[in-house]
């Protein structure tokens, strides 16, 4: 970001007042004054513990040409293979063995195993991906910024929370075959917190999964 950018955007701020209960109009404020420079702040959930976090985007950039200033083709490809995996698996993950094999197909200068275990350990620390034990998932950045192009390339494959309605990677499905919606983890802990019988909110189905506990964010003191 230019610091012409910068400065726009923080005066934006600074003209705009704000009341806690009145976040998203705050929200829509900001946006309406950062629409000249192409930017909005984006809203998303975690699917790791359902917290919201907000994201500035370029909206000047498109799908993944947005991460071409940090990264080199073949490593854009291989993130396009890493994202094909994670958006076309049941689970929401790739493995990390999948991704390496994944790299066999590439068009563009085939990348040595050390430079792909370099490239994932960027992309999770550049938080675009997400890692646990071996396998990937996409963050919660990823999705705020892609969800436009994730919707658009995938429209075959993604699934769509029945309570948010935000697309769902790491989610819940309901097992009667003839209604099959799927529930984010976290908004399944919310949605049947407390219900001694869960049942599906589509079709009344007994809901057959663990119940996930609610997350609370731990407070943090800032010295």
């Amino acid at each position: 970001m230019s610091k012409l950018q910068r400065l726009f955007i923080n005066t934006a701020v600074k003209r705009t007042t704000y009341a806690p209960d009145k976040l998203e109009d705050f929200i829509d404020t900001i946006n309406s004054r950062l629409q000249p420079m192409f930017m909005q702040i984006r809203k998303g959930m975690s699917e790791n513990n359902g917290l919201q976090y907000y994201a500035l985007v370029n909206m000047a950039e498109t799908d993944i040409t947005r991460m071409s200033s940090d990264y080199a083709d073949n490593e854009l490809e291989l993130f396009r293979k890493t994202l094909d995996l994670i958006v076309c698996s049941e689970n929401g993950k790739a493995s990390s063995t999948d991704i390496l094999n994944s790299t066999d197909s590439m068009t563009t200068r085939k990348m040595k195993k050390s430079e792909t275990e370099h490239l994932l350990s960027r992309l999770v620390h550049d938080k675009w991906l997400s890692e646990k034990r071996g396998e990937y998932t996409l963050s919660t950045r990823c999705i705020i910024e892609m969800e436009p192009y994730i919707r658009t390339m995938y429209q075959d494959h993604i699934k769509v929370c029945h309570i948010c309605r935000n697309i769902a990677f790491q989610c819940q499905i309901c097992e009667n075959p003839t209604c099959g919606i799927k529930i984010h983890n976290p908004c399944v802990a919310r949605y049947f917190k407390g219900k001694s019988e869960p049942r599906c909110p589509s079709c009344d189905d007994f809901w057959p999964h663990e119940i996930p506990e609610v997350k609370r964010p731990h407070s943090q003191s800032r010295r």
